[in-house]
């Protein structure tokens, strides 16, 4: 009794310092402590960014089945938003992990500066796209009249604020990088708190402020973001971080700028082709009606939620990779990424099981539609079966890009999504008449695929000679 109360004492006083972020030297001592105290504000932070999905989803749900199917659209199309920023927070967290392991803070803070630059300006182009073309994106995904109709305004405001998901992303990545995970963690909880807040005052209206229905939603989301880009960026300027930015800072470099493209390219293009298979995955689910569509929104938005801490435990991956290679200890880095994925398996499981057991008692919290609630719990049964692999995928892609070897993610991403995930879907559910059963099968399939081939090809080592 004596010696489990110690170990409880000991683990949350680390669990004290991860939050707090104390602890910043990832490059020596225990590796599992420094799994721990990375992953800890890691998971928390990717918790924090699924909340925002499912806040969302309970809202928007008792607007009915065109709502929820808006937001589906909407968050496929915008998946492209989050592979691009996601695409290049891979690059920033490489190059910031790497000059962080170097000891070159200067270094990480011009290549902080020069993501921001690059994510505005992307950004800016797609804003344009949202604002002026929201019906058409929302017709090409199959959506139905009435639906557009209903739902534009809700596209509109999320494409056209899409500079709050970009930035959000990249300044993230910074501290991710640099080690400073609990900063990201404590910006994304300010978020979601305003979000959480301003999500029912706008969708319903309160006083002064009119009800939007589902386009509320969109603007309580991206206020919230917005908000919290303020803050991260606040933190950057005040030095609240290891990384600071001043004034004199805010200048184009090139030679950086194109490193940090060169090596965000791959990881832009591995999320392109993973999130492109997403869109397309709804497109033939758009096929079935909008309570099938809605079930399959649900059950994405919940499997979201447990994803982001396994995200987050992946992310710790890739930036003991990188500062490990920063300070030439390419074996601790290999060390690092097989005990994470280890951890990460154990608590895929325990969800996998969990999501088996209580399938529909979940998705009754968004629906009481029966046809809804039967597939959205299908979904959930299905993809979560592969969960122990996603695992290990997921850590395992994520430390070839920590060590900004980005370009191994995107070719198995383009074999096993392009070439092996949508033909299936198509033929399982259109050709061979499965239905939605064949596109939760081709999720399945190709999350397990990603995972074998990705460790086969991590043991070849050649991560380890990539220069970033």
């Amino acid at each position: 009794m004596a010696q489990n109360r110690l170990t409880l004492n000991r683990l949350f006083s680390y669990f004290k310092i991860a939050v707090t972020g104390k602890e910043q030297e990832f490059t020596s001592g225990s590796i599992r402590r420094a799994i721990f105290m990375l992953s800890v504000p890691m998971v928390l932070e990717m918790m924090m960014e699924s909340v925002f999905f499912l806040v969302d989803a309970y809202f928007v749900s008792s607007l009915g089945a065109n709502a929820i199917a808006t937001v589906g659209l909407t968050e496929s199309v915008l998946t492209l938003v989050y592979a691009i920023a996601i695409g290049l927070s891979m690059g920033v967290t490489a190059i910031v992990a790497r000059r962080v392991g170097e000891k070159d803070i200067d270094g990480a803070s011009k290549a902080a500066v020069q993501s921001i630059l690059l994510g505005a300006a992307v950004a800016a182009i797609i804003s344009v796209i949202g604002i002026l073309f929201p019906k058409e994106i929302l017709s090409l995904m199959g959506a139905e009249s009435d639906l557009i109709e209903e739902g534009y305004g809700f596209t509109q405001v999320l494409l056209g604020g899409n500079v709050t998901i970009m930035l959000l992303f990249l300044i993230n990545a910074v501290f991710r990088g640099a080690g400073d995970a609990s900063v990201a963690m404590r910006v994304l909880i300010f978020s979601n708190l305003l979000n959480i807040v301003l999500d029912p005052i706008f969708i319903f209206g309160f006083g002064p402020v009119p009800a939007f229905g589902v386009q509320g939603a969109a603007i309580a989301t991206t206020i919230g973001r917005g908000s919290a880009v303020i803050f991260q960026l606040l933190i950057l300027f005040y030095g609240w971080s290891k990384i600071k930015v001043t004034l004199k800072d805010i200048v184009f470099r090139a030679e950086i700028m194109w490193n940090l493209i060169k090596v965000s390219l791959g990881g832009i293009g591995q999320f392109i082709i993973g999130t492109s298979s997403w869109v397309f995955l709804m497109r033939i689910m758009a096929e079935f009606g909008s309570e099938v569509l809605a079930g399959y929104t649900i059950a994405i938005r919940v499997l979201m939620f447990t994803l982001m801490p396994s995200w987050g435990m992946s992310n710790a991956a890739a930036t003991l990779v990188g500062q490990n290679l920063g300070a030439s200890q390419p074996d601790r880095a290999e060390q690092s990424v097989w005990k994470t994925g280890k951890y990460n398996a154990y608590f895929m499981l325990a969800v996998s099981v969990f999501y088996l057991l209580f399938a529909e008692v979940i998705i009754k919290i968004f629906s009481n539609e029966a046809q809804v609630i039967e597939y959205g719990a299908l979904s959930l049964r299905v993809i979560a079966a592969g969960y122990v692999f996603y695992a290990y995928g997921m850590v395992v892609i994520q430390s070839f890009n920590g060590a900004g070897d980005t370009k191994t993610p995107t070719i198995i991403n383009f074999f096993c999504f392009w070439v092996f995930q949508l033909p299936f879907a198509y033929l399982a559910a259109i050709v061979f008449d499965w239905g939605a059963m064949g596109v939760f099968l081709a999720i399945t399939f190709a999350e397990i695929l990603i995972a074998v081939v990705g460790i086969i090809w991590f043991r070849k080592g050649r991560w380890k000679e990539v220069k970033v």
